[in-house]
């Protein structure tokens, strides 16, 4: 090997160690037990990789999660800034190349008494700056981050809608659901006002009685009207998400829905490619490393060439014509002398906006295991709680039908049919919503794994 490989791969291992030169190295490790202790991570397979087609089965939801992707305006400006994005990697690229700039130049003189001459000069310049210290580079690499990440940013939209979208579906669900209880309940309520009315005029119960049992009906009723109102609103909240004005939302029933019965949570790893605002915050993590990296490079010199190439009539004092052509080549080098201060603060601010887009990226999978096992653990109460709430409708059915044949025969009183029918509505609502939640627990779980990307 002669002198000068020998000097080229010296100078090349030196700015190397510099970070000049270095390649951001993609982050391959997560906090230990990051789902929690006691969660089992074995499986590799994982309900986030299911596509949502594949997840959500209701062909009502379907639609409109078609619907959303289509038509949502936050989709609509993650695609715009990918473009963006894609813009400005193909100018880091292109800045690798020459620049060219025609400047053509035209004059006219004359001195007194004398002949007006007429002057031009066309010349066509290029100017190349040579990235020997990685400045062009980096910023390649950044901007190659930056599209990458706006791609990440555009599935984390995508993932979140989704998700708000079968949120709010199954919200209108099991609101439907306890407007049919609380509709069946007033008129269940209405039938028993009568009959303890028809009781009273056979002298088997009094005034106070029809009363108190009266005003539960109209209680029930308020209820019927609170659940109508709650409807409309979150169908227009839904119809916003589609990016539509207010309608009726179709759909089907909360007894119908089915979701697979596999509730694997795969290994902690594959947070890193599967959650799409992990990767966000990773992307960020690059970039940061390749700015430092410029910052780095700002300490070394610019090499630039230019040149000119084109015809001209004048050459100094001589005027001739026809034009001459007329070449020149010049090579420039610049290097920072007095402004070292201002480098050293750009690299110290740049290293730590490095340190702060690692922490960042940290919390960010700290956040997702979080994530997981809330939603887990709220699946499993849920599911526990349900058949918590099976055994007691059925027995306070029993209750309220017994305690109502009772006060018919005149051994009991009107409040402990008042108060067993009041328990039956409750429990009934609460196992509405319980379901709902059990729902929303799974479909949380299923973004905190990283589903519902449209790939």
């Amino acid at each position: 090997m002669n002198t000068s490989k020998i000097i080229a791969c010296g100078a090349t291992l030196l700015l190397s160690s510099c970070g000049i030169y270095t390649s951001y190295e993609p982050q391959t490790s997560v906090p230990e037990n990051l789902y929690g202790e006691e969660v089992a991570v074995s499986d590799t397979a994982s309900i986030g990789n299911i596509h949502w087609r594949d997840f959500f089965t209701d062909p009502y939801l379907q639609e409109l999660i078609e619907k959303g992707l289509a038509q949502n305006t936050d989709v609509q400006t993650a695609g715009l800034r990918v473009e963006e994005a894609k813009a400005s990697l193909l100018s880091a690229k292109l800045a690798f190349l020459p620049s060219f700039a025609l400047s053509p130049q035209g004059g006219v003189s004359t001195v007194e008494g004398s002949k007006a001459s007429h002057t031009y000069t066309l010349p066509v310049t290029a100017s190349w700056e040579l990235d020997i210290f990685g400045k062009l580079r980096n910023a390649k690499r950044q901007a190659k981050a930056a599209y990458l990440q706006s791609e990440d940013y555009k599935q984390a939209v995508y993932s979140s809608l989704i998700a708000n979208i079968a949120n709010t579906y199954y919200t209108l669900l099991m609101l439907d659901e306890q407007l049919e209880i609380s509709r069946h309940t007033a008129d269940t309520w209405k039938e028993t006002v009568e009959s303890t009315q028809a009781l009273m005029d056979a002298g088997q119960a009094d005034e106070a009685a029809v009363s108190q049992m009266r005003a539960t009906y109209y209680e029930v009723e308020n209820s019927v009207v609170d659940l109508e109102e709650q409807i409309n609103q979150v169908e227009n909240s839904l119809a916003l998400l589609l990016a539509e004005t207010p309608h009726k939302i179709a759909r089907g029933r909360l007894s119908e829905q089915r979701f697979t019965p596999s509730l694997s949570v795969g290994i902690p790893i594959q947070m890193l490619s599967n959650r799409p605002d992990v990767r966000v915050t990773e992307r960020d993590l690059e970039q940061a490393f390749y700015v430092t990296n410029q910052a780095n490079a700002a300490f070394y010199p610019s090499v630039t060439l230019t040149g000119s190439a084109g015809w001209t009539n004048s050459l100094g004092e001589i005027i001739t014509n026809p034009g001459k052509f007329l070449a020149s080549a010049v090579a420039s080098l610049t290097e920072p002398l007095f402004n070292k201060g201002t480098l050293i603060a750009r690299r110290r601010i740049a290293k730590a906006q490095q340190e702060e887009a690692a922490l960042t990226f940290k919390q960010t999978l700290l956040n997702a295991g979080v994530e997981v096992n809330d939603a887990l653990v709220s699946f499993q109460v849920s599911r526990k709680k349900n058949e918590n709430y099976e055994q007691q409708i059925v027995s306070l059915k029993k209750a309220y039908r017994s305690t109502s044949l009772l006060m018919e025969n005149g051994n009991t009183t009107y409040l402990e049919v008042l108060t067993a029918k009041q328990s039956l509505l409750s429990a009934e609502l609460a196992q509405t919503a319980n379901r709902f939640k059990e729902i929303q627990s799974l479909i949380n779980l299923y973004q905190a794994l990283g589903g519902g990307q449209d790939l």
